[in-house]
Formats: structure tokens, C-alpha cells, sequence
């Protein structure tokens, strides 16, 4: 048996030992069901002997150009893919993926750093997936370099990707619509700007400010309603949370209902629970206090009675999953539905 010191056993020293050819060595581990049983048990016998644990797979993957291998780019720190129920949903379609066509699954963590480009670049991957990020990433500029399948999950567009998505203003437009239907002092709960997420509270935003596509465009869709019901867009209160979490958006859902705010749009179901928890410990009734509406269709939403706008993420996950291996997906936005339930106030 070989030590860790010994020089590496190469394929072609088991083929000289067994009696057979490299390349009949390279099947007995690539394709044993192309060689003869005894022949296997021979050349097996023989690499266990000399202490050859199989064909480099650094070396395989370059002579095929293929690693077998996709990689999710997320710009968040590597807790938030297991912590974010979105996240979670997006992640179990790629691994639905990943499993029925026996593909490896890369996490690649983006944290604004200088080294984001140089990892996001060297990543052993076949293709890519990139978790919705700000228009002025650098890792997008390497992506788009790189001639491999990009698919990225709500935006931006960079060339040579596919971009999966619902339709984000649309939808903003439609809850906006139901939500602030009868208020007077209507506030949205919003996700980062940008990416330095910084928490705070803004009257009337501009929304082609605002770095992230997602939360622009729910931002857009909003602000088409308010000019639809002659509400001034400029006079719009705007919590802005530094992520989506819960626990953490509680002091801006606070703040945002120390405005008087009596409907509330959050940009996700974690935000809007948020409010609610903000509103139970005022005593506040909703929705005849404050009308509350979300994103994403949670499975605590319908629990909780939350109007929200349902979408599959997991199944996003699966398209994405496929654009980074290179097959085709139907070039349509993903679905979106609004689910009307107890917190936002019925029509007069």
C-alpha cells in the first residue's frame, strides 16, 4: 500500500500490473458494465494492492469540459440559503433538479468583497445561478464572460442569461389595488435599496433609484396604482428593512405604524408578519386598523390569514436549475396569483 508520502499510483501502472489496457482500467471505474467480471475483480483487486483510488477527477473534468456541477450565486451571507423560507423553496427546485439529472449543487456566497469576482470565476461549475441581486454587481460582468449557462433568479438582465421572474410590477399593481382600497394613510414595507441595506424610513422614493430589480419593480407597480386612485406617489411612506427577516424588519414595521399607516403592502410574507406582530402588540384589529398584504405565499401565510401574492419558487428553482445545464425552458414569465384572505379589508 501506498503512504501519503509515496508518489501517486497513475492508471497506467494498474493496467501494466493487471494484464490489461489504461483505457480498459479507466471503464472498470467510468463504465464497469463494458468489462468483464473477472476482468473488474482482477484490475480492482490490483489498484487496491497498489493503493490507486480511481481516475483524477480534476483531470477527468477537464478533458470533458464538464464537472457536472451547477452553481447558485447568492449574495448573502451562506446561512441565509437554510434560514429564508424563500430561499429554502428556491433551493429544494434546483435540488429537484440536481437530483433527476445526477448533478452536483455549488454554493457560492457573495458578500461584496473585493474576492467575490475572483471565487464566482474559478468556481468548478458547469453553469450558473444567480440568487436576484443589484444591478451594479461585479460578479455580474464575470458571469457574462464567461460562456457558460446563466440563469438569474429576478433580475438583473445581463447578456447571454435568462432571467426567471413574475411579473413584479404587475403584481405590486394589482395588490396595491386591493390593499389600499378605502385608505388614507397607505405605507409600504420594502427590501433593501441597495446593497449596502441600510434600515430606514423615506416619504415618496424614487423608485429608478432603487439598485435591486425585484424591489424595484413591486416599487414601480405601487406607484402606477397610487397615480391610477389619485394618490400622490411622492407622499408614500416607505419602511425600508435591511433584509427579509422577520425578527430583524420588527423595528421599521414599528416605525412605519408610528406614521399612522392604516394599509400596509410588505414586499414578502416575513415582512408582513412583521406588521402583524407590530400591530397585536398595539392592540391595532386587522384589518379595520390596518390592512396587511405580503409576497410569496408562505406556508404560515394561510395560518395566518394573510392576503399575499402566491408564487412557486420551487418551481422557479427547477428553471433556473435547467438554464444552468443547458437545457430549454418555455420564455414566459413565472406564474403569479393574488390570494385574497382575512387581513386586507373586502370591498365596499
Amino acid at each position: 500500500m501506498s503512504s501519503p508520502d509515496s508518489p501517486r499510483v497513475t492508471m497506467a501502472e494498474v493496467a501494466r500490473r493487471s494484464g490489461v489496457s489504461p483505457m480498459t482500467v479507466s471503464y472498470c471505474y467510468n463504465q464497469p458494465d463494458r468489462v468483464a467480471p473477472d476482468t473488474l475483480r482482477r484490475v480492482r483487486a490490483v489498484a487496491a494492492e497498489l493503493g490507486y483510488g480511481g481516475p483524477d477527477p480534476t483531470a477527468r473534468s477537464l478533458r470533458r469540459r464538464r464537472t457536472g456541477t451547477i452553481g447558485v450565486v447568492f449574495g448573502e451571507h451562506l446561512a441565509y440559503a437554510f434560514e429564508d423560507p424563500q430561499a429554502r423553496g428556491f433551493l429544494t427546485g434546483v435540488a429537484d433538479v440536481c437530483r433527476e439529472r445526477g448533478t452536483g449543487l455549488n454554493l457560492i456566497p457573495t458578500t461584496g468583497a473585493d474576492t467575490d469576482a475572483e471565487r464566482v470565476r474559478s468556481a468548478s461549475v458547469d453553469g450558473y445561478i444567480v440568487w436576484t441581486t443589484a444591478d451594479a454587481d461585479p460578479v455580474l460582468k464575470v458571469l457574462a464572460g464567461l460562456g457558460k449557462p446563466v440563469a438569474v433568479h429576478g433580475g438583473p438582465a445581463i447578456p447571454g442569461a435568462r432571467v426567471i421572474t413574475i411579473g413584479n410590477r404587475a403584481s405590486a399593481r394589482e395588490l396595491a389595488a386591493h390593499t389600499f382600497r378605502g385608505a388614507r394613510r397607505p405605507a409600504v414595507l420594502s427590501f433593501p435599496f441597495g446593497r449596502d441595506r441600510r434600515p430606514r424610513l423615506e416619504t415618496g422614493p424614487d423608485p429608478e433609484e432603487v439598485e435591486f430589480p425585484v424591489t424595484r419593480d413591486r416599487l414601480r407597480g405601487i406607484h402606477d396604482h397610487c397615480r391610477d386612485a389619485a394618490i400622490d406617489p411622492g407622499a408614500l411612506t416607505v419602511a425600508i428593512a435591511s433584509r427579509n427577516d422577520r425578527a430583524e424588519a420588527a423595528a421599521m414595521a414599528d416605525a412605519l405604524l408610528d406614521t399612522g399607516a392604516d394599509a400596509v403592502i410588505a414586499m414578502s410574507d416575513q415582512l408582513a408578519f412583521a406588521v402583524l406582530d407590530a400591530a397585536g402588540r398595539r392592540g391595532l384589529h386587522v384589518p379595520a386598523d390596518v390592512a396587511v398584504a405580503g409576497w410569496d405565499d408562505d406556508p404560515d401565510s394561510a395560518r395566518a390569514g394573510l392576503t399575499t401574492v402566491a408564487q412557486s419558487l420551487r418551481d422557479q428553482g427547477r428553471s433556473c436549475a435547467l438554464i444552468a445545464l443547458g437545457e430549454r425552458v418555455p420564455d414566459r414569465p413565472a406564474a403569479w396569483t393574488l390570494t385574497v384572505r382575512a387581513t386586507t379589508r373586502p370591498p365596499r
